[in-house]
């Protein structure tokens, strides 16, 4: 257990050191090559101006040099607008299909080796990256988002493993509903994260001898998604676009028709689901007290300092340490704050909730080796998305039925923050806008100025924040769910059996209702 906190905090310390200076999460934003335009446009303005006839050779002089002198980082830059190859997304596909049919068809082989696997995926891209194409910034970027995720995500984890929350109440149908009900309104006010590595537990011993897969399901799709569209906290896309410029209370003056309509309809399709389970016939005379006791509480203090530390950002707060790199702050206090905090809450947590919640780092580490490989490997992928969003043809397709669609699908299966931020940055500049600009982006967010804005800004958002729910990888939360659940000894669906017996048949009529009736009607 020390070995793993260490291994955390070194990696984040070996990322901000090793690479001098170059850990960066650009404006809190998780989209690498959106972030590389904005560097790139602000740093070159004045260049372009009075050299625009010798751009390609300085280009090419930047690549040739980029080992050398700082030109050659700056030319990479120029990568966002060149994506890789089409072949170079089969490392990602494989992955998937790995995570998909492993558990499924090789179990033992795949429980085995899934970090050799995962690092060696995205050690191949990366190699890629650095000899093939010559492109530093695009690993770099990554390695910091990963290490922001894991940091964020392993946090919250350790910290709410040592609260122990009981429910003594009947595991009803309406008990369950409630529950998620109170869980999406809380991922509003601490994340989907932290209300999913909160309740998660609590939710199993609830039901416990009736628990079954659909359960851990729709806690996946109620709280660990959809839950969280109301505010920027609630969801990182919508939290990077807040960082961005749109109005921190637009989230919620937006999205609360399609969150309070999805949610509903969930809600009634669980009830119904859980009223047939019948799988416990309850001893008459067992009495519930239909209390809720909590023990280890002063962890929520641990939770509170790490959804605190997600605002400290250099780029929002004027005077936080930050390193410069290509013109550019990035944040490192936060992460650090962060893994400190996982430290400190497992060292003073309360025994006895610790062994109540029979908490080990299994899950998080597999989460950890599995989105090492998934970083890696996505790199490819999120830069043939962000070509294709912000060209011609892209642009000749924005409207809110695209969008929706397009962000959705694709949250679904990359991670939806950078999906948001590169649909958003499409929106934006096929009406003339910036996406680096705060004031083109708040205008956006108003309406008036850019046709249709409004509600094409909400169909992103709300795509990015649905889809999530897609996968298991399409949010951060909902894997860290699926090996809690497992865990317990809870069978869950393979990667394509969550897809089609549930994303499929349930959400996928959720969201074309939500798409006719808030985006087409």
């Amino acid at each position: 257990m020390k070995r793993f906190f260490l291994l955390l905090i070194t990696a984040a310390f070996a990322t901000t050191v090793s690479y001098n200076n170059s850990y960066a999460k650009v404006d809190a934003n998780y989209s690498i090559y959106a972030s590389f335009q904005d560097g790139h446009q602000e740093e070159h303005h004045a260049e372009d101006q009075h050299h625009e006839s010798d751009d390609h050779a300085k280009q090419d002089d930047h690549h040739q040099d980029d080992h050398n002198d700082d030109h050659g980082a700056h030319g990479e830059g120029e990568h966002h607008e060149e994506a890789p190859p089409g072949w170079t997304v089969i490392p990602f596909v494989l992955l998937l299909g790995m995570i998909a049919t492993g558990p499924l068809f090789y179990e033992h082989f795949w429980h085995k080796n899934y970090p050799i696997i995962a690092v060696s995926l995205a050690t191949l891209v990366v190699i890629y990256y650095l000899f093939g194409i010559h492109n530093t910034h695009a690993p770099v970027h990554a390695l910091a988002e990963y290490v922001q995720f894991i940091a964020l995500l392993s946090s919250l984890y350790i910290a709410s493993g040592g609260i122990m929350i009981n429910v003594d109440k009947k595991a009803t149908p309406m008990a369950n509903v409630g529950l998620l009900l109170v869980g999406a309104v809380i991922s509003n006010l601490i994340g989907t994260t932290g209300a999913s590595m909160l309740l998660i537990r609590p939710y199993i011993r609830l039901n416990k001898g009736r628990i079954q897969p659909y359960h851990i399901i729709f806690f996946i799709f109620m709280v660990s998604n959809i839950g969280g569209a109301l505010t920027p906290i609630g969801d990182p896309p919508l939290f990077l676009g807040f960082l961005k410029g749109v109005p921190f209370m637009w989230t919620l003056v937006h999205n609360v028709l399609p969150w309070t309509f999805a949610l509903i309809v969930l809600a009634i399709i669980f009830y119904f689901y859980d009223k047939r389970n019948e799988s416990v016939v309850l001893d008459p005379d067992v009495v519930f007290t239909n209390k809720t006791s909590i023990i280890g509480g002063k962890n929520f203090i641990w939770l509170a300092i790490i959804i605190g530390a997600v605002f400290i950002d250099p780029n929002v707060i004027d005077g936080v340490p930050a390193i410069i790199y290509d013109g550019q702050k990035f944040s490192f206090i936060r992460e650090i704050i962060m893994l400190s905090v996982g430290f400190l809450s497992f060292k003073f947590a309360n025994k006895e909730a610790i062994k109540g919640n029979e908490f080990n780092f299994e899950p998080i580490r597999e989460v950890a080796f599995i989105f090492v490989g998934i970083f890696g490997t996505m790199m490819p992928a999120l830069a043939l998305v962000s070509e294709f969003a912000q060209s011609e043809s892209g642009a000749a397709l924005i409207g809110p039925n695209s969008l929706y669609w397009g962000t959705g699908i694709l949250s679904g299966f990359l991670d939806n923050a950078p999906t948001y931020l590169n649909f958003l940055a499409a929106a934006l500049a096929s009406q003339g806008g910036d996406i680096s600009t705060i004031a083109d982006v708040q205008a956006y967010a108003a309406g008036g100025t850019y046709p249709d804005s409004v509600i094409n800004l909400t169909a992103i958002a709300v795509g990015a924040v649905f889809f999530g729910a897609m996968t298991y990888i399409g949010n951060g939360p909902n894997f860290m769910v699926k090996s809690i659940a497992e865990q317990t000894g809870i069978h869950m669906p393979s990667f394509f059996g969550y897809i089609l017996r549930y994303s499929v048949p349930i959400l996928i009529p959720i969201f074309v209702l939500v798409w006719l009736i808030f985006f087409v009607l």
